[in-house]
């Protein structure tokens, strides 16, 4: 204490200095801060780009629908698939999804009971498969960031399925300006599920000051993917679908895929387990692929999604064919490609959700809207989803010509915190004949949401959702760039 007064007597310097100092480095601690985890490394395995592979591979869709009578209508495939992996798979099942609860917000339409689903699907195959290795991944959403006590986690582990929460802390910051201070005051606070008193954004449930305290860094494992080893061989479903009430009535699309894409997948699920301190394992024998005249797949997570679309869409030529379905589309590096994609003379279609509906709440339109408006200023067909309270949740994009295709399809939106390594993300990306099936029935996906094809009405003209406002276009570059935002 004499050592502190002698300086200070020596220095002879005021309250007021001291408190701008303190201020200062404080300050200092704070930027560096949120500088170092926007920009720091990532965990060994993501950002992947996997090998090329000739595969089997064939498309699924879920598509919610108006008749012609005037009634929605659901045809809906991806989940059954799911449940047919689960079903075959002999030694391993590896599951990675995002929204897994059993939560529908306002919404007073009637919900299929996914979650619940999956739930008793795997506690089954464990009973009559008691060797079997399942892993159940996903994110701490369905915990409100361990606020909350699931009951279908209960459920789980007690049939002896190993449930992993994503931890998300040694991710980027999508999100600095609330980051750079929680990774300085609060990520080492944990949570309590049982001290709840904060009304739940998700649930009924109470929550802790400390769940929005993780909340506001707007961190995701946003996968959905399935891996799983049959009697034929691996096989793996990636997919932009939740098996979450909420969204069982949403539009949808996935691709599966057999052999050693599969593997592929189940290395960035180890990369996942790692980083969260568990252990995903798979005895893998040998390289093999299908015959060269198969589609060619490629796994990419992360940061490479962003790279293999900006590549699709910048080598598309005049002439060619653009198709874009997308749920968020707000990224500016893909926005600005697709409209030097149409001054090409690159024939561009890009179908969009309205951004409306978020299970019974009203949605403000950001960001779908403002990108729309840039785009048909720029002279590119922008068509939107006819939702009636569900979402259009696709995420796919297609290139074609007379005779070659190229797609992208999975988790990712088309946003900086999916695509700029922020949230953990899986996309394939499909070459080949455009007589591929999976070309075939993607493009028929695509074109019968835009033209209405087939009795089902599922788009309506840009004018119904047209949005000009300046001031909300400034709030979505704000939002875009800063990260402070649910998109």
């Amino acid at each position: 204490m004499r050592i502190f007064q002698k300086i200070h007597q020596k220095l002879n310097w005021s309250k007021k200095r001291y408190f701008v100092i303190a201020f200062g480095l404080l300050a200092l601690t704070y930027l560096g801060s949120a500088i170092y985890h926007t920009y720091k490394p990532l965990p060994e395995g993501l950002n992947f780009t996997g090998k090329l592979r000739h595969a089997n591979v064939q498309f699924l869709a879920d598509q919610t629908y108006i008749d012609a009578q005037g009634k929605q209508q659901q045809d809906q495939k991806i989940f059954k698939e799911i449940l047919k992996l689960i079903d075959d798979a002999q030694t391993t099942i590896v599951i990675d999804m995002f929204l897994f609860n059993k939560e529908v917000g306002t919404s007073t339409a009637t919900h299929q009971k996914l979650t619940q689903q999956l739930t008793d699907a795997l506690i089954n195959k464990k009973i009559f498969y008691t060797n079997i290795e399942i892993k159940f991944i996903t994110d701490p959403i369905n915990s409100v960031y361990g606020g909350t006590l699931p009951e279908n986690y209960r459920q789980l582990r007690q049939g002896g399925i190993d449930v992993v929460e994503t931890d998300l802390a040694s991710l980027r910051a999508s999100n600095p300006t609330w980051s750079g201070l929680w990774y300085i005051c609060c990520q080492g606070l944990g949570n309590n599920a049982e001290k709840g008193w904060l009304a739940n954004p998700f649930g009924d449930e109470k929550i802790t000051l400390r769940s929005y305290f993780n909340l506001f860094n707007f961190k995701a494992n946003h996968r959905k993917t399935i891996t799983v080893d049959t009697k034929a061989g691996w096989k793996t479903l990636v997919t932009s679908m939740n098996p979450h009430d909420g969204s069982s009535r949403h539009s949808n699309v996935a691709l599966v895929v057999e052999g050693n894409t599969a593997v592929d997948v189940l290395k960035t699920e180890q990369a996942v387990a790692l980083m969260s301190k568990a252990d995903v394992s798979g005895v893998v024998i040998g390289e093999f692929e299908a015959e060269k005249n198969k589609p060619q797949v490629q796994v990419l997570t992360e940061k490479a999604i962003l790279d293999a679309t900006l590549n699709l869409i910048n080598t598309a030529k005049a002439k060619e064919n653009l198709d874009l379905a997308m749920f968020y589309l707000s990224e500016r590096q893909i926005v600005k490609a697709l409209i030097a994609a149409k001054q090409r003379g690159v024939n561009v279609r890009v179908l969009l959700d309205p951004n409306k509906d978020a299970f019974g709440r009203e949605k403000n339109g950001i960001p779908n809207r403002q990108v729309a408006s840039e785009l048909n200023d720029a002279g590119v067909n922008v068509r939107w989803c006819n939702t009636q309270g569900e979402q259009c949740h696709s995420k796919m994009i297609i290139k074609s010509n007379g005779q070659q295709a190229e797609l992208i399809l999975g988790s990712a939106n088309f946003t900086a915190r999916n695509l700029k390594n922020y949230n953990l993300e899986t996309d394939l990306r499909v070459l080949g004949s455009i007589q591929d099936s999976v070309f075939i029935d993607a493009q028929a996906y695509f074109n019968t949401a835009w033209s209405n094809l087939d009795g089902r009405n599922m788009s309506v003209e840009y004018a119904q959702y047209a949005d000009e406002s300046k001031f909300k276009y400034v709030v979505y570059r704000f939002m875009e760039w800063s990260g402070f935002s649910t998109f």
